[in-house]
């Protein structure tokens, strides 16, 4: 995720990280380079058979630019939705730790369902984006939740589970009394439910035929402008035709960027600044110092 102070308006013209222009470039060259030709060749014989006049382009431009809009939106709400997922795992863990050291008669069995909680975060993280979580998990868990882990394909369910055998096991030595593990087991549930919410998002993606009928609109009505265009205003055509372009080409790669919020772009969610904060505030609510460093920022950016 980008993190910057907000630019003047000069900065902001020419800022690149973040603004998806390197991902477009090559299709917005290209573009630009063939409403040249058409220009220039606008009055030999290939070029007239082919002249069109504006009308069918606004037509076209309105409907795309709604097609655009609906992409957008759908988009930006799945990142959203992910971002209130992820501001639901901090509050439940932190209440679940908050009750594990204040309701629990022996505060000293509090670390281990701490440090479970926190392996959780990380497991859901690694878990979205597809990458190994054994470090993680082997720096905060002992050698035998590490074994059980190993072979487990939903690693974060497995953790909840582990962390309600941690209450279980406190209820039936009596340090918990049953209205106070029912308390304790509403924001176990609810992390329950944002792991499901947080899987619907990634293996659920926008369907593909949106994505398809907006490419192939886009880059038709991109190249074929220059023939609506070229006779009207002459040699104003490929920045005319350039500026559209950029505008078409870098909505549809947002959208296709921000749709799944759990990668590692930069308009994609910070997850492991999430998982540090998450970290160090258990950790600090436990009362232990050796907190991990707070995220920096890096060519401000979050990862």
């Amino acid at each position: 995720m980008i993190v910057r102070p907000y630019p003047n308006w000069l900065r902001m013209m020419l800022v690149i990280r973040g603004s998806v222009i390197l991902d477009i470039a090559p299709q917005l060259a290209l573009t630009i380079a063939f409403a040249t030709l058409v220009t220039v060749w606008r009055h030999s014989l290939l070029v007239d058979k082919f002249h069109l006049t504006f009308v069918p382009f606004s037509l076209i431009g309105l409907t795309l630019a709604i097609f655009l809009g609906f992409r957008n939106n759908t988009s930006y709400a799945r990142f959203w939705e992910a971002r209130v997922l992820w501001g639901a795992v901090l509050n439940d863990t932190r209440a679940l730790a908050r009750q594990a050291v204040t309701l629990v008669d022996n505060a000293s069995d509090a670390p281990a369902f701490v440090n479970r909680l926190i392996a959780f975060t990380h497991a859901l993280r690694h878990q979205l984006r597809g990458t190994d979580a054994k470090h993680d998990l082997d720096r905060l868990l002992p050698e035998a939740d590490c074994a059980r882990l190993a072979n487990a394909r939903y690693k974060p369910a497995v953790l909840l589970v582990m962390a309600g055998e941690w209450l279980r096991a406190q209820r039936r030595r009596g340090a918990l009394s049953d209205p106070l593990a029912q308390a304790m087991e509403a924001p176990m549930c609810r992390l329950g439910d944002a792991l499901g919410g947080c899987e619907r998002i990634a293996g659920t993606p926008i369907p593909f035929t949106y994505a398809v009928i907006i490419h192939r609109t886009v880059y038709v009505y991109c190249f074929l402008l220059p023939f609506g265009l070229a006779e009207s205003i002459g040699a104003m055509t490929p920045v005319v035709v350039g500026f559209i372009a950029y505008t078409f080409f870098a909505l549809e790669a947002l959208s296709a960027e921000i749709e799944d919020p759990f990668g590692t772009q930069p308009n994609d969610l910070p997850l492991d600044a999430l998982c540090q904060g998450i970290e160090a505030t258990l950790l600090e609510m436990l009362g232990r110092r050796d907190l991990p460093p707070a995220p920096e920022p890096v060519g401000y950016m979050l990862s």
